[in-house]
């Protein structure tokens, strides 16, 4: 075979089935794609592993001995079954195999190998049914090679039903015979500061290491590789972005005119935000800005300050939504922010794919004539037949509800327009450099004055049942004082969902996976308790949720905001944008069932006037469980940054990066944002004196091929997008 490079496609490598294979079930397509598989973890030839603590139903890799094997003729059915018995010294577990009695010549007892398969359950025992498996060297052999194999690291990969981890070893064995030179992608001064391998050894190392010793070298080197690419490739899309002309948008008298009217003073965030935005809108290239801040730290009003400028020489601002009862209060919010002047010079209009035809293709004309300067939308707006006249800023609301590509077809209707992502979920510094190291980050910590804050609380029912009843007594204690209720449940409808149902209300995904048994909770369900409870009797109490018509949920939404509405029982549909300051209290039931984010961001709709805001977070979660300890974080503080770290260590960057993780990001797998902050730091540094010194990356080929096998034109094409 001749010598292979990481670019080499796998079927001339490994052969057109095989490579069929590891595509179908992996997604590998390059040998550099099967060498960056790296184990989860190594076995050794002499460990056994604790068969009781094995999940049922779950795909398993283990090493044991074999200690019995029996074959019968099965009663019921023709044929034979042969049962094996494999063991850790400690428990049991039995493989069996029909019509396989052949298989006895190499299942013997006292021989040891490596068994993978779905654990199964048959008569309260554990079983595998037709595990796959390799034996280890024959008695013989192995007596002469035991001493030097003894410690020898198995390699354990993640597998699939159709390719166990000894089979990618196997591949991964042959394909590294035949590679050829492996080009470093770090430089010499980077490598040689951190005392690191080169490439070609680490990639050896990780996947055949002779000792335990050599793994952590291999791996502080390929992490080291991951966090160096990533942060060049995001460095190098600021750098392209720098590098596109923008048409300069100079503050004027609009601006003047809205500041003068602002019955309240800009908090020192707003104005230092402020600032930073109206000095990209002036710069030679597209501003690619992301502005982060608590539940009502005032995002919306820097950026529609940002708008105002951009439509001083007619420019045109879209903002997007995800969701039309957000997108109609924000055209609301910001048609009441601008005033009986200024609302109808710009003109804010509204543009979503449930308006009536008639109104839509009038909003569609002001849109691309021009007259509008200001469109707010959902999905509508990525339309092909939604122009622009001058489409000069694009502001994306809540971007993780987003995907890139939705994104970008918005800033695609624009020549360079400058982008302005907002967000209020606060992003952990390392999840920023690592997800938006593109972007330049602004952060509102501050809040507007006058705010009365919040009281968050644990209604534990595990342990205080009669809490439940409190709940509901509280809320109309409320209610009675002039006051208005959210209370939030995780489905529409309980009854409809299925224990393994991993979707919440309005078919989103549910933030965390659901607890276990079913939600007891759906807004049907509390609507229906509400109408018999005696202390709800005179209240006027409505539902909202995702599925229902738009004209309904605006009209619901606009009484609630109004005060014809007592308690709105609503799904996460009111997390973000819903303004009513008369709202003091929410209870969010089977709070569990969310995430950390998730259910900041739910309290922040209450306490938001000059009353008193209360969160009562609802769960029957035990004592000590990560459920609960989510739970506890919330009520432990309103800081929502310090939330942002907790769930990272709570969760783990995997569900925290979600939709994000496209393009490169979905290349890390040995790099941890919770636990290597200081490593992509440092990367970002190496990488920024890099690009400082060759742009193209010409003195650096072996960075060069690593980000153009890492960063694929369409992996590329995604950075660009956010």
């Amino acid at each position: 075979m001749s010598s292979l490079s990481l670019e080499s496609r796998l079927d001339g490598a490994v052969g057109g089935k095989t490579a069929m294979a590891l595509e179908r079930a992996f997604g590998m397509r390059t040998v550099g794609d099967l060498l960056s598989h790296y184990p989860r973890r190594y076995a050794r030839r002499g460990e056994l592993t604790q068969i009781s603590s094995l999940p049922l139903g779950e795909p398993v890799t283990i090493v044991a001995e074999v200690v019995r094997v029996n074959e019968r003729r099965m009663q019921n059915r023709k044929g034979s079954l042969l049962e094996v018995v494999i063991s850790d010294g400690q428990g049991h577990l039995s493989l069996t195999f029909f019509n396989q009695a052949w298989r006895t010549k190499d299942l013997k007892p006292g021989r040891r190998g490596i068994f993978a398969g779905k654990v199964g359950e048959y008569r309260g025992v554990q079983q595998l049914s037709h595990p796959d498996y390799e034996l280890f060297d024959d008695e013989a052999t192995a007596r002469m090679t035991a001493e030097a194999n003894a410690n020898l690291p198995i390699p354990i990969y993640p597998a699939t039903s159709t390719i166990a981890s000894w089979q990618v070893q196997k591949i991964i064995e042959l394909v590294l015979h035949a590679l050829g030179e492996v080009p470093d992608p770090l430089p010499d001064s980077l490598r040689a500061r951190h005392g690191l391998l080169d490439a070609r050894t680490a990639i050896e190392r990780i996947h055949a290491p002779a000792f335990e010793d050599e793994i952590e070298p291999a791996r502080a080197t390929l992490r080291m590789h991951e966090a160096f690419v990533l942060q060049v490739a995001l460095l190098q899309q600021r750098n392209f972005v720098r590098a596109l002309s923008a048409t300069k948008r100079a503050p004027g008298a609009l601006l003047e005119r809205f500041d003068t009217a602002l019955p309240f003073e800009l908090t020192p965030d707003q104005v230092s935000v402020g600032t930073q935005i109206a000095r990209d809108l002036e710069g030679d290239w597209p501003m690619n800005r992301l502005v982060q801040g608590e539940v009502g730290s005032g995002k919306t009003l820097v950026a529609l300050r940002a708008m105002l400028q951009v439509a001083q020489n007619g420019g045109q601002s879209a903002l997007i939504a995800p969701t039309e009862v957000l997108a109609g209060q924000h055209v609301r919010s910001i048609a009441r922010m601008l005033g009986p002047q200024l609302a109808p010079e710009l003109m804010p209009t509204l543009l979503t794919g449930q308006m009536p035809a008639a109104e839509r293709r009038k909003a569609a004309l002001r849109t691309a004539s021009g007259q509008s300067r200001i469109i707010v939308g959902t999905h509508a707006l990525l339309s092909d037949s939604t122009t622009f006249a001058d489409l000069g800023l694009v502001v994306v609301d809540e971007q993780h509800r987003f995907g890139v590509d939705q994104r970008e077809a918005l800033r695609a209707k624009g020549s360079a327009p400058h982008a302005l992502v907002l967000t209020a979920t606060p992003i952990p510094r390392t999840v920023a450099m690592t997800v938006f190291g593109d972007l330049d980050v602004s952060t509102i910590r501050t809040m507007p004055a006058g705010r009365a804050g919040i009281q968050t609380f644990v209604a534990p029912l595990a342990e205080k049942p009669a809490w439940f009843a409190r709940v509901w007594d509280r809320i109309a204690e409320e209610v009675a004082q002039g006051r208005q209720a959210f209370v939030v449940c995780a489905a529409i409808d309980a009854e409809a969902l299925t224990k393994d149902e991993k979707t919440g209300p309005d078919g989103a995904e549910l933030e965390e996976a659901p607890a276990e048994g079913p939600t007891r909770w759906g807004v049907v369900q509390v609507a229906d308790l509400l109408s018999r409870h005696p202390s709800f009797t005179d209240l006027r109490v409505q539902i909202l949720h995702g599925k229902m018509p738009s004209d309904d949920k605006d009209a619901v939404m606009q009484a609630f905001a109004r005060g014809d509405i007592d308690v709105l029982v609503a799904t996460t549909v009111v997390e973000v944008g819903v303004d009513v300051p008369n709202a003091s209290t929410m209870a969010i039931l089977e709070a569990d069932r969310f995430g950390v984010s998730q259910l900041h961001q739910l309290r922040g709709r209450v306490g938001r006037g000059g009353v008193p805001g209360l969160c009562l977070l609802v769960t029957e979660s035990a004592p000590g469980s990560s459920a609960r300890q989510r739970v506890e974080a919330v009520a432990s503080t309103l800081d929502g940054f310090v939330l942002a770290e907790v769930d990272l260590e709570l969760r783990g960057e995997g569900d925290v990066l979600g939709d994000a993780q496209s393009g490169a990001r979905s290349s890390l797998r040995l790099l941890r944002v919770v636990t290597d902050a200081d490593l992509i730091a440092e990367a970002r540094v190496a990488a920024e004196d890099v690009l400082a010194d060759d742009p193209a990356l010409v003195r650096h080929p072996g960075l060069h091929a690593a980000i153009e096998r890492r960063v694929s034109t369409q992996e590329r094409a995604a950075l660009a997008k956010n």
